[in-house]
């Protein structure tokens, strides 16, 4: 499983041969300018909720590609009316796709389209691939519904938002990282306006301090598990 940060909280992800964009808000994310959009392979996208900083690229992606919009009913039924193809889930549902188990967790957050629609309650995702099992959590609070997770699913990574005014702190992050006991964490959701803004460094020192590993990548960088 190969997974490249794309900048805020979008993500590419390559799995069983097939390519999986998460929230694509790159094209208006001055931090990735040097990303092209237009080369993005994508067969499926996941979407977490319906916010502008997460859906931006989407149609402009999906109807390039095909790709097969996967979220909420809310989220995929608002696409579904736009002519592309979309797989609707709901809380504690999963589906077996061709590159995996995917199942739509609870977030705690807001949810709704920038021209005022109805997103839906927003989510977070636990797939579970071939050989690697990883949880994006989307935009949420620390909530104990996190503890839920490992009773169905070892993880070998935590995809946590940290930077704190609309979603969890890095605290609150190390204090998720316990409640899905996975101590390999990606940080998102970080830096790309004022409001979020942290300090690398000491967002690391925290992780270490608790024997954990805090990942943060550049815009373009990739990991593979």
């Amino acid at each position: 499983m190969k997974i490249t940060f794309y900048g805020h909280a979008a993500l590419g992800i390559k799995v069983g041969g097939k390519h999986i964009l998460v929230d694509p808000f790159i094209s208006g994310n001055p931090l990735a300018e040097h990303i092209d959009i237009s080369t993005l392979k994508a067969d499926y996208i996941l979407l977490t909720h319906a916010h502008g900083d997460h859906i931006l690229d989407v149609e402009a992606i999906a109807k390039r590609t095909n790709a097969v919009i996967v979220s909420n009913a809310e989220i995929a039924g608002y696409y579904a009316t736009r002519g592309l193809q979309a797989h609707p889930m709901n809380h504690g549902g999963s589906w077996n796709f061709d590159f995996g188990k995917v199942k739509y967790v609870n977030a705690v957050h807001s949810s709704s389209f920038p021209d005022g629609s109805n997103g839906g309650n927003p989510g977070g995702f636990v797939i579970e691939g071939e050989h690697k099992n990883i949880y994006i959590a989307g935009d949420t609070a620390l909530t104990m519904d996190m503890k839920l997770i490992p009773m169905r699913t070892k993880l070998d990574l935590a995809i946590l938002p940290i930077g704190d005014n609309f979603t969890m702190d890095v605290e609150d992050a190390i204090l998720a990282s316990d409640f899905v006991e996975c101590d390999k964490v990606l940080g998102y959701h970080y830096d790309t306006f004022g409001y979020i803004e942290i300090d690398h460094k000491e967002a690391i020192q925290k992780f270490f301090n608790k024997g954990k590993d805090l990942m943060l990548l550049k815009i373009g960088e990739s990991i593979e598990l």
